[in-house]
């Protein structure tokens, strides 16, 4: 496919900054690769003087191999990824600058999670009001506006003092822990690049073009993390379209694509407005919907793909109605000579597909579910990442607490409570608290035998780590820890190929 006139326009444009509004299916993403490509054939740039940021890793894969491709040669190195993987990847290289240990440790949402149900119990404050992830959605959505515990004011009332007090608490045992949340990854990029200068303009002469795709979807910490990157000589290319912000209540800020001409000044537009994915049809109903839209940058999709068939809608009773409606439309496609694999059906909730599958068995019809639970957040591979992280790290409480008694080895939640108290009352992490326990008397026989058996599990996976390639310590480890047994040994919705 040939580039039409406003993508070739975007890709052959002047080293200056650029808003790009791209409809829905108007090939915003060849015209990034185009643009980048364009830049090191033409203008003999290194692939090191770019920057491309996008949202998901899937997107950021995708738009690396195609590149590699465009130019005819390895990328990796190149600096292509969301924007939490290259904060990550600056934090590790400067880890010392950002106040960090070289070994720092990512804090998924669900360690986050339980680390704040910890501390809600040992305040004991009510989990009913102060629920962890309503605490959790909290912080990060102070992390996302670039707010540490100490910007916040506080004297408001009862329930918001409380939570920047969890907030400054939590702060303290990241730090403590040597962990780093999502939203840390971000924030501490952007704070140590802002308060080491010459570490930003080496940076900011480095990257002479930054590329930012989606751009309607960046927040607050997004936006100051570009706007501080962009130095003297560097041309931003942002891509959005202001029509398709979706994520205002994950912190997104439409705001962003609107300031942006002005804060980034001057800035030439271009509006990428041809549609290669649908039909007339519906590119008419999307635009009699988007028109009614307020504060629209402006533009009208239109496509060369043809009439294409009329749109059909079914206002259904409810849920059981609509979900037969499904089953049956599909039931009679299959007997009119059509294939199952020709039909999919979109939701927009995890919740809906019950129902949907449950017509879907009553009419005997095949499906698969795509878009399961990831692999990382399985029961069975973060329990093993757990036993890694402690074996690495005695001061990961979070890791700590995880697999204290996983596989169940005798340490009851009273011992638990126990090693907690002890590790509040003298300042030390949850490892440190079961030697001083054990060492002290301040266990029963049964739970001192049961404690001494996991701390010393954890100190002969040690010795041996040292000694081990990376492929074969985590071997070790799920089989010494009893991890391998133990989820292979359960069955159903908890099985091998279940996860939770």
């Amino acid at each position: 496919m040939q580039l039409n006139p406003p993508q070739i326009e975007a890709v052959t444009a002047p080293a200056a900054n650029l808003l790009v509004i791209a409809g829905a299916g108007s090939g915003k993403t060849r015209v990034l690769v185009e643009r980048m490509a364009h830049l090191m054939r033409e203008h003999h740039l290194s692939p090191h003087a770019l920057l491309a940021v996008t949202f998901t890793n899937k997107a950021a894969r995708e738009m690396r191999e195609r590149l590699e491709h465009a130019v005819g040669r390895s990328l990796h190195q190149m600096w292509v990824g969301t924007f939490h993987g290259l904060a990550h990847r600056f934090l590790r290289a400067h880890w010392k600058d950002a106040g960090l240990s070289e070994q720092f440790l990512i804090l998924d949402s669900d360690d986050q999670t339980r680390m704040l149900k910890r501390m809600i119990a040992e305040r004991q404050l009510d989990d009913a009001k102060f629920k962890p992830r309503g605490v959790a959605g909290f912080i990060n959505g102070c992390k996302d506006e670039g707010q540490r515990p100490e910007h916040l004011q506080t004297g408001r009332d009862y329930y918001h003092d409380t939570l920047v007090s969890l907030y400054a608490e939590y702060d303290r045992q990241c730090r403590a822990q040597n962990l780093v949340d999502f939203g840390e990854l971000l924030l501490r990029t952007f704070e140590t690049l802002r308060d080491h200068p010459a570490l930003l303009s080496h940076y900011q002469t480095r990257f002479q073009h930054l590329l930012i795709d989606e751009f309607q979807d960046t927040n607050s910490i997004q936006y100051a993390w570009v706007r501080l990157l962009a130095g003297p000589q560097t041309a931003v290319m942002a891509v959005g379209d202001d029509d398709q912000s979706i994520y205002a209540w994950r912190g997104a800020r439409i705001e962003n694509i609107h300031r942006f001409t002005s804060d980034f000044a001057p800035v030439q537009t271009i509006r990428l407005e041809q549609n290669y994915r649908s039909t007339e049809v519906i590119l008419r109903a999307a635009n009699a919907v988007i028109s009614n839209n307020t504060d629209r940058l402006g533009k009208e999709l239109w496509t060369d793909q043809g009439q294409g068939e009329p749109i059909a809608l079914y206002a259904a009773f409810n849920e059981q109605d609509e979900a037969r409606f499904v089953a049956n439309r599909i039931t009679a496609h299959v007997d009119q000579g059509g294939q199952y694999a020709e039909l999919a059906i979109l939701y927009r909730s995890n919740a809906q597909s019950r129902v949907l599958e449950d017509a879907l068995l009553r009419a005997a019809v095949p499906y698969r579910i795509y878009g399961g639970q990831r692999f990382y957040e399985r029961l069975e591979i973060k329990n093993a990442l757990m036993y890694l992280r402690l074996v690495q790290n005695r001061l990961d409480d979070t890791a700590f607490e995880r697999v204290i008694n996983v596989p169940p080895r005798g340490i009851g939640e009273r011992t638990v409570e126990q090693i907690r108290e002890t590790a509040r009352d003298e300042g030390c992490g949850l490892w440190e608290a079961s030697q001083r326990l054990m060492s002290g008397g301040g266990l029963s026989g049964r739970a001192k035998t049961a404690v001494a058996g996991f701390t010393d599990l954890i100190a002969s996976l040690d010795q041996r780590a040292s000694t081990l390639e990376l492929a074969d310590l985590a071997r070790d480890v799920i089989e010494k820890s009893g991890l391998l047994a133990y989820h292979g040994s359960e069955k159903g919705e908890r099985g091998p190929s279940a996860g939770r």
